[in-house]
Formats: structure tokens, sequence, C-alpha cells
């Protein structure tokens, strides 16, 4: 279990720990810093008996190493985050299980291509509100909405992505564990915001093909 974070069970989940924790230490001595500075300048400047306040316009020198020494943090965390986020947004996994996810108020439909093995025909099969994957084999999700904007939230894999009416959007993830993990919304998409989740159940290779075969199955295929 790492602190703070629920533990990953996926490829990338480590990366993405990594980056959030490098952010987190970086604006944790910002604020204890900056805190600290202005608490000192509450006693250092307070108000005493015959002291007269001074106006400063302003200091060059000090304005430049601030400015300065954000825009180098800021760079440097991008150039470490730059290969992570070329990884799991921009290189999509050969040989990957495909389905698409259609969000709307308040429900994910989850389509699975059906007895060709292709997603996107006739075949194809809905679950609601039901994510399923192999252990150990990437899957793309083709993200789609048909109202407003929701956002696709897996915490325990690391994957947030948002569901755009108009468009579609692909994430993909390995889960490196079988069980049942929680599908979220994290966008405000409405009342009903609360009660849009989901399950992702990730399956060994041959129960995800009995329980594939049996909603074929019971789909007439």
């Amino acid at each position: 279990m790492s602190w703070m974070l629920p533990e990953s069970f996926s490829t990338f989940g480590g990366d993405i720990d990594r980056i959030y924790y490098i952010i987190l230490w970086i604006t944790g001595i910002a604020f204890f810093l900056s805190e600290g500075i202005l608490v000192y300048f509450l006693f250092r400047y307070r108000h005493k008996e015959g002291r007269k306040a001074k106006y400063v316009h302003g200091n060059t020198r000090a304005e430049i190493v601030w400015t300065a020494g954000t825009a180098l943090i800021v760079f440097i965390v991008g150039m470490l985050s730059i290969g992570v986020w070329s990884r799991v947004r921009t290189q999509l996994p050969q040989d990957a299980m495909e389905v698409i996810v259609s969000a709307k108020q308040f429900e994910w439909n989850v389509t699975y291509p059906g007895q060709d093995g292709v997603i996107g025909t006739e075949d194809d099969f809905t679950k609601r509100n039901e994510v399923h994957a192999v252990v150990d084999r990437p899957i793309i999700a083709y993200l789609r909405a048909e109202d407003v904007i929701h956002s696709f939230f897996l915490p325990d894999l690391r994957v947030k992505q948002d569901a755009v009416p108009g468009m579609e959007t692909p994430v993909w993830f390995e889960a490196t564990e079988t069980g049942e993990y929680v599908v979220g919304c994290a966008e405000l998409c409405g009342l009903g915001h609360y009660r849009m989740a989901g399950t992702l159940t990730v399956h060994t290779a041959a129960d995800y093909q009995a329980w594939e075969q049996a909603e074929i199955q019971a789909a007439g295929q």
C-alpha cells in the first residue's frame, strides 16, 4: 500500500505515482516555506510605537530569482512527465482488447466484440456498468458521451479520461492483478452524478473466455 494513494494494479501506475509524489513534495515545500516566511513577516514587521511604515516598490533581483526558479521547476517536472504522458496517452498498445464505453446520465454502457472478435460490428453486445478485462493484457476503451462531459475514472489503475460529446477518445490500461475494482465518474455531470458507478472485473484469460462465450450465447449469437 502506497502512502496516501491506494495500491496500484496497473502497469503504468508506479510511474504516475512517482510523478505525483514529486509534485507533492515540491508543492509541500513551497507551501511551508511561503507560510513560514509569512509568519516571520507578521512578527518581524508588526506594529511598534514610533516606527513608521516604509513603502517599497519592489525588488527586481528577487522577482527574477523566484520567477526563474519557478520556471526551472516547472520545466524539470515537465521533462520528468513527458515520457510517461507519451506512453500513457499517445502510444496505444498493439494486440489490445477493444471496447466502446458510452457514457450518459448516469451510467456506463460498455460494448464488446461478438463472435467475430471485431468491435463495431452487428454482433457486438453491451453490458451496463460492467467493464471486463484480462489480467496482463492491455485493453483500449474508446470513450463516448451522449449528453454531457463525463470522466472515466479507474482509481486503482490510475486512469482518468474525459468522455466528451461529439468525440471519441481512446484510453488504455493493463491490469496486473485479477479482482474487482471501482469504475467511477470524476466529472460533475448532473444530479445523479453520485450514483454513476460501475465495476471493473479483471479475469484470468480462461475465465474471461468463459464469461465472453456465455454472454455471446445469451445474446443469441
